[in-house]
Parts: structure tokens; sequence; C-alpha cells
């Protein structure tokens, strides 16, 4: 039986992250990076993102940091997670062909709710597109908004 690994060592770069080199990119764009946790999975993928992306990418992680620090991070379904407790979630992103979705998994309970509606009642999403810039005081508010609140566990 494999151990899950604690917090500390999911937040450790253990030098066991995806080194930079050819990453495949899914359909859409979205970089292929293998499971893990802890900061270096999370840039390996911003690192990955294609075009403007990765700089999007890259302001995205800075603004979480900023917001909520001590975050935990992860690699899961090739996309980067946010948390605050271990395998408990508030927020990820992936790389769509025009834009980058950002899931915030309770954002229906967000002060104003993030303008995307999904299929899941609790989640909210905001797509961040080429030419439209972020809003990102409202971004930081969310994000610290949607880290006190119960995380999804995945």
């Amino acid at each position: 039986m494999t151990a899950k690994p604690t917090k500390a060592q999911k937040n450790s770069d253990d030098g066991n992250s995806p080194q930079s080199g050819e990453v495949k990119l899914l359909s859409g764009g979205n970089p292929q990076i293998p499971k893990g946790y802890g900061d270096g999975p999370v840039q390996a993928y911003i690192a990955a993102m294609p075009g403007w992306k990765s700089a999007v990418g890259a302001r995205l992680d800075k603004l979480i940091v900023q917001a909520v620090p001590g975050v935990s991070k992860a690699v899961k379904w090739n996309s980067p997670f946010y948390g605050v407790e271990d395998d408990s979630w508030f927020l990820s992103f992936h790389c769509f062909t025009k834009y980058i979705k950002v899931a915030f998994f309770k954002g229906s309970s967000l002060k104003p709710a993030p303008p995307g509606k999904s299929k899941h009642a609790e989640v909210r999403y905001l797509d961040i597109y080429e030419d439209k810039p972020l809003d990102e005081e409202q971004f930081i508010d969310w994000v610290k908004q949607a880290s006190q609140l119960p995380g999804e566990r995945m």
C-alpha cells in the first residue's frame, strides 16, 4: 500500500517533477503533464501552455499565491489545482484553443459569482481570452473567498 503524500511533501519540489522539454499538447492546446503534487508540476504545466496562455498562467499562479500564502498545488487530469487542505481543492484552470478556463469549485457561493455557469450547480467559470484583460482585483477577491470555503475532494 502506497501512502499519500503529506501536505508538506506535496508543497515541496523534490526533483521528481516533469523536466522541461517536449510536452505533448492535447486537444485545444492543453499541456499533457503527469499527475504530481507541489509547485514543480504546476510550473511545468504553465511553461508548456502555448503562446500567450503561458504568461497568463504564470500571472494566475502568482495572483493565487499572493492571495493565499502557503496554497497547496498539484497537477491532476492535465490541469493545475489549488487548495488549502490535503486533497481538497478550490480552483483549477485548463487551456482551450482560444481561452483559459478557470474553475471555481464552489463558485456559486462567491460574491459576485463568476459569470460562467456549469452543469454542476456549485461550479462557476471564468474564461480568459487574449484580447480581454483579466480584472485582477476581482480575481484576487474570488480566490480569497474560494479558499475560505470547503474544498472539493478529488
